[in-house]
C-alpha cells in the first residue's frame, strides 16, 4: 500500500498537471501581489483574472496551437470585458448579453475543445465582471487590464515552452507509458485465483479508454510539432520513435486475449495462473520505470532482476506440467502467453534502451522513421485537422447536433441564472452563473458527475476554510496555504475535479478574507449558490432536448464494426501473401483502437444516465467485450503475418470462415444504416494452401464465431 502511495505521489509531482498547476498559480498571484504592493490591488485583481481566463486555453497540445488560442483568447476576453463594464448600468441589456454571449460561446465547441476554452475564457470574464462596479468610462481601462494579464499569462507560457520545448511532450508520453502500465496490470488481474472475470473486463474497457485518450493526446503533440519529428533533433526523434514502440507494445498486450474461465477451470488450482499474474505485474512496473524516467526526465536505471529469468521458471513449470501423465489437455494456451511474455520483453527492452544510462545520442538516429515498403513515415496521417470555416458553424445550427442542443441549454440556464440573481436583490449573481458554466456539459451523465462533486467539494471545502480561517490569525501563513491551495487546485483541473473543488473553495474563502469579508457569510453565500447554480444546471440538462448515450449508440457503433470489418479485410490480404504497407495497417489498427475506446466510454457514460434510460445495457457490455476479443484475435495473427513469424497461406475453408466473418460485419453495419457499404464483395481470391496449420483454423472459426455474435448483439441494440 505505501509502495503505491509512494509511486502515485512520484507520479503527480513529476506530471504534466502539477506543472501547469504551478504555472497558472504564478501567473495569476504575480499580478495580484505586485500591484497590491504598489497600492494598486484592484488593477491588479483585474489582471488576475485576465490571467485565470486566458490559461483555460491552455491545454496540452502543440506549440503553435496553444500561442493561437491564447492569443484569441486574450482579444475576447478585452472585447467582453469592455461590452460588460459598457451595458452594466443596464440589467436587461446585460442580460441579453448574457443569453447571447452563453449560446454562441458555448457554440464554437463546432470548432475543437481549444476554440471552446476560448468561448469558455469570454464568458467567465463576463460573468466575473458582473457585479464588478465600474465607474462611467473606466470600461476601456479595465478591458486593458484584463488584455495585459492575458498577456502576462501567454508571454510566461511561451516563454517556458521555448526555454523547454520538449517537456510537455516527454510528459505526456511518459503519461501514455503509465496509462499503458495500468493496462498491462489489469491484463494479470485475468490471471488471478478467484478473480471476477465481468469486473476484470468493466476495469479493462475503462482503462482502455483512457489509454486511447492519452495516445490521442500524445499524436496531436508529437506529429504536429515540426521541431519534434525533424531529422536533426535527437530527442524528438527518441520520443516519436518511443512512441511508435509503446503503440506496437500496446498491440502486443491486447492480442493476449483467451478463454479466461476455461484456463482457470484447467490451470487454477496447481497456482500456475497466479505465476503468469506475478511475472506479468513485474513487467508492468518495469514499464512503469521507463514512464517514469520520461516523464520525470531522468535516466533510465532498469531493476536489477531479470525479466527473462522469471520466464524461464514459468517454461520449465509448463515443460513439467505437460510431461505429467495426469495432465489432461494440451498447455498450449499458456505457452501462447509466455511467447507473448517474451515478445512483451523484447519490444520493453527497445524502448528502454532509448533513455538508459549508457545509450548513446546517436540511437534513435540509427533507426529511420520509416515503414516497411512506405519509404518515409507520413506522421501527419495519424492526426485530424481542424478547420475554421462558417459553413461548419452555421451547419450544426440544428437539433440533430448535439453541439447545438447544448448550447440551448446554456443559453435557457444562464437566462434562468440571471433572473434569479437579479430577483434576489443584494446578492452576487455570478457566483451562480459561474457554477452553470463549468457544471453544463454536453452528456447528461458529465453534467451528472459534475454536479455531485461540486456540492460535496463545496461543502467539504467550506467547512475547511472556515475551520482555517478561525484557528489561524497569521497573515502569512494564511497567504501561504492559499498558494498551496491554488497549485494543488489548478493540479488536478483536469484529473479529478472533486479535489479540484475541495481546495479551490478555502483558497476563495482566504482571498476574500483578505479583501475584507466575513468568511462565515461568504460560506453561506457559496454553499447556496453552488446549491442554485447545479440545480439550475442539473435540471436544465435532464428536461430540456436531452441526448440519451442509447439514442447515440449506433453512431458510435458503425464506427466501431467499420474499422473491424477493415482489420478484417487486412488480415485476409496478410493471409493471402499479398503487400501490405505498415503504415497503413498501423493507420487501420489506430482505427480500431479509438473507435473501440469510444464504444466503451459510451458504455461508461450511459450507466450513469437514469436506469429508465438505458437500453441493453447487458447486450451493450457483452458487445464491448466482444469487440475487444475480436480485435485482439485478428491483431494476434496480423502482427505475427507482418513480423514473419508465421508464413502466409489461407486453405479455401479458412478463406470462407475469414468472408463469412466479414459478411457478418456487414450486415451489422447495414443494420445501423450505413450507406457506404458495398452489397457485394469482389470475387473471392484463390486460395493459397491446400490446407492450413489447424490452430489458424480453430483462430478464423473463432473470429468467425465472435463476427457472428457482435451481429447479432447489433441487432438487438439497434432494434
Amino acid at each position: 500500500m505505501f509502495a503505491d502511495q509512494a509511486r502515485q505521489l512520484r507520479y503527480f509531482f513529476s506530471s504534466q498537471e502539477f506543472s501547469d498547476g504551478l504555472r497558472t498559480t504564478l501567473a495569476i498571484l504575480v499580478p495580484g501581489l505586485a500591484l497590491g504592493w504598489l497600492g494598486q490591488l484592484q488593477a491588479g485583481v483585474t489582471m488576475s483574472v485576465g490571467a485565470l481566463c486566458v490559461s483555460l486555453t491552455d491545454t496540452p497540445g502543440p506549440p503553435l496551437h496553444k500561442r493561437n488560442g491564447g492569443v484569441a483568447a486574450v482579444v475576447l476576453t478585452g472585447l467582453m470585458a469592455l461590452l460588460t463594464g459598457l451595458v452594466q448600468p443596464y440589467p436587461w441589456l446585460l442580460g441579453a448579453l448574457v443569453v447571447a454571449v452563453s449560446f454562441w460561446f458555448t457554440m464554437l465547441l463546432v470548432y475543437g475543445n481549444r476554440a471552446g476554452a476560448v468561448g469558455t475564457a469570454g464568458l467567465l470574464v463576463m460573468i466575473l465582471l458582473l457585479d464588478k462596479p465600474i465607474p462611467p468610462g473606466y470600461s476601456l481601462n479595465y478591458a486593458g487590464l484584463v488584455v495585459a494579464g492575458g498577456l502576462w499569462y501567454l508571454a510566461l507560457a511561451l516563454a517556458l515552452n521555448r526555454l523547454r520545448p520538449y517537456r510537455e511532450a516527454q510528459q505526456a508520453l511518459g503519461e501514455a507509458v503509465l496509462a499503458v502500465a495500468g493496462f498491462l496490470r489489469l491484463k494479470a488481474e485475468f490471471y488471478r485465483s478467484g478473480t471476477n472475470l465481468e469486473a476484470d473486463y468493466r476495469r479493462l474497457v475503462a482503462q482502455q479508454v483512457r489509454v486511447s485518450e492519452k495516445q490521442d493526446g500524445v499524436r496531436e503533440l508529437l506529429f504536429k510539432t515540426r521541431q519534434l519529428v525533424s531529422e536533426s533533433s535527437d530527442t524528438g526523434r527518441r520520443l516519436v520513435l518511443t512512441f511508435v514502440d509503446l503503440v506496437d507494445l500496446y498491440e502486443q498486450i491486447t492480442i493476449t486475449s483467451y478463454d479466461y474461465a476455461e484456463l482457470h477451470r484447467r490451470f487454477e488450482a496447481g497456482g500456475l495462473l497466479d505465476a503468469f499474474a506475478g511475472e506479468i505485474d513485474a513487467l508492468a512496473a518495469e514499464l512503469e520505470r521507463v514512464g517514469f524516467a520520461i516523464q520525470g526526465n531522468y535516466t533510465y536505471h532498469a531493476a536489477g532482476s531479470d525479466p527473462l529469468a522469471g520466464l524461464n521458471q514459468l517454461k520449465a513449470r509448463l515443460d513439467a506440467l505437460e510431461a505429467d501423465p495426469a495432465q489432461s489437455g494440451s498447455v498450449l494456451p499458456l505457452r501462447k502467453v509466455l511467447v507473448n511474455l517474451r515478445n512483451l520483453v523484447a519490444r520493453l527492452q527497445d524502448m528502454q534502451g532509448y533513455f538508459a544510462a549508457e545509450a548513446a545520442i546517436a540511437t534513435p538516429a540509427a533507426r529511420p522513421l520509416q515503414t516497411s515498403g512506405t519509404g518515409s513515415l507520413d506522421l501527419d496521417r495519424f492526426v485530424a485537422h481542424q478547420q475554421f470555416t462558417l459553413r461548419q458553424l452555421t451547419g450544426q445550427l440544428t437539433m440533430r447536433s448535439g453541439i447545438f442542443r447544448h448550447a440551448l441549454r446554456m443559453l435557457v440556464a444562464s437566462l434562468i441564472g440571471f433572473i434569479i440573481t437579479e430577483i434576489l436583490s443584494g446578492h452576487h449573481g455570478y457566483w451562480v452563473l459561474m457554477t452553470i458554466t463549468y457544471m453544463l456539459k454536453p452528456a447528461f451523465s458529465l453534467t451528472k458527475q459534475r454536479n455531485i462533486q461540486r456540492v460535496m467539494g463545496t461543502l467539504l471545502g467550506g467547512v475547511l476554510g472556515a475551520v482555517m480561517l478561525w484557528l489561524i490569525s497569521d497573515q502569512l501563513l494564511l497567504l501561504a496555504l492559499m498558494v498551496g491551495f491554488m497549485v494543488v487546485s489548478f493540479s488536478f483541473a483536469r484529473i479529478n475535479y472533486l479535489v479540484t473543488v475541495v481546495f479551490m473553495t478555502p483558497f476563495v474563502l482566504i482571498l476574500f478574507s483578505f479583501l475584507g469579508q466575513g468568511y462565515v457569510r461568504v460560506v453561506q453565500e457559496r454553499i447556496f449558490d453552488t446549491v442554485l447554480g447545479c440545480s439550475i444546471a442539473f435540471v436544465v440538462s435532464y428536461a430540456l432536448f436531452p441526448r440519451w448515450e442509447s439514442e447515440q449508440l449506433q453512431g458510435v457503433l458503425r464506427p466501431v464494426l467499420r474499422a473491424n470489418l477493415n482489420y478484417l479485410r487486412t488480415l485476409q490480404q496478410a493471409l493471402l501473401g499479398s503487400p501490405i504497407a505498415l503504415l497503413d495497417y498501423k493507420l487501420t489498427r489506430k482505427e480500431v483502437y479509438v473507435s473501440s475506446a469510444n464504444l466503451g466510454a459510451a458504455f461508461q457514460r450511459m450507466l450513469s444516465e437514469p436506469r429508465a434510460k438505458q437500453r441493453h445495457p447487458a447486450e451493450v457490455h457483452e458487445l464491448v467485450v466482444l469487440n475487444h476479443i475480436l480485435a485482439a484475435n485478428v491483431a494476434a495473427i496480423t502482427s505475427a503475418l507482418l513480423a514473419d513469424e508465421i508464413r502466409p497461406g489461407v486453405s479455401a475453408a479458412g478463406l470462407k470462415t475469414l468472408r463469412q466473418a466479414q459478411q457478418q460485419l456487414r450486415r451489422g453495419l447495414l443494420r445501423l444504416g450505413e450507406p457506404d457499404v458495398p452489397e457485394e464483395f469482389p470475387p473471392a481470391p484463390a486460395p493459397t494452401a491446400e490446407t492450413e496449420d489447424a490452430q489458424l483454423g480453430e483462430q478464423l472459426e473463432f473470429i468467425q464465431k465472435l463476427s457472428g455474435d457482435i451481429n447479432r448483439i447489433t441487432e438487438t441494440v439497434a432494434g
